[in-house]
């Protein structure tokens, strides 16, 4: 195949639930784009039967494979089933409710080189809320992922996130799989947690807004939520969020070192 945006040996993994117009509108940039993958599968979490519909129709446009839940089972089973049905060595995880922008696949081909040249990559971040607290250039726009232990910041507890990355599908046999059951927040956490603890390392897109649009509209909205005092910036809520934030920083230094996920 000629298409430079062709990526053998990588499948599209997309976990879902009750947003199938988000997922098309995913699913449709790609194609814009001319991205093709080896496989595209789609993790479905008991969504609602109006969605299931609309699945089954996108999965004859698209030519995905469904692998669905009769129930909900929450984020953690979710993204373990899908994983498991991957049968290629390389997986970009993207959650239905992100799109690719135009520049999108000429950094999943540099990531993909990287991935391929440099063994000891386990995954490749695209998108970020925030910069990683401590990166080190790395090459194409893209930075290592560097965990300082004297660094004050929460943030740098999260060497890992479940947002938009392309990773060795080998990834749950090494750092384990996600826990189940629990809010996603948590179980981003505590995978980040575990990637840390067994030496994971990782690659940082430095222009972390750049490649992919998070979208969330008004009949699809985000299933997490946040907290308003975390947000709010009236003073009394800052000096709240201060303290929250060192405990928070001692809760995660301690269990890095002394839990094991």
């Amino acid at each position: 195949m000629n298409n430079p945006n062709y990526f053998p040996g990588i499948t599209l993994l997309v976990t879902h639930y009750n947003r199938s117009g988000s997922l098309e509108r995913l699913l449709a940039a790609l194609d814009r784009l001319n991205c093709r993958f080896d496989d595209i599968v789609v993790s479905d979490d008991g969504s609602k039967p109006e969605h299931i519909k609309k699945l089954d129709e996108l999965q004859q446009l698209y030519n995905f494979r469904l692998i669905t839940s009769p129930v909900n089972k929450g984020f953690g089973n979710n993204i373990n089933k899908g994983q498991d049905a991957v049968r290629t060595p390389y997986t970009l995880y993207i959650q239905e409710d992100f799109a690719p922008t135009a520049i999108f696949p000429v950094s999943l081909q540099d990531a993909f080189r990287f991935m391929k040249e440099d063994s000891e990559l386990d995954y490749i971040r695209f998108w970020s809320h925030y910069r990683y607290p401590k990166l080190k250039t790395y090459g194409k726009g893209f930075s290592e992922i560097i965990y300082n232990p004297w660094g004050l910041s929460h943030l740098k507890f999260f060497m890992y996130s479940d947002n938009p990355h392309l990773r060795r599908s080998s990834f749950l046999q090494k750092f384990g799989r996600y826990q189940e059951g629990s809010d996603s927040n948590i179980t981003e956490y505590r995978m980040s947690l575990s990637f840390m603890q067994k030496k994971g390392k990782g690659l940082f897109f430095e222009e972390y807004g750049a490649l992919f649009e998070h979208k969330n509209s008004n009949d699809e909205p985000s299933t997490v939520s946040r907290s308003a005092w975390r947000q709010s910036r009236k003073p009394w809520f800052r000096i709240m969020r201060w303290f929250y934030l060192r405990f928070k920083w001692l809760k995660c230094t301690y269990e890095l070192k002394f839990m094991r996920f």
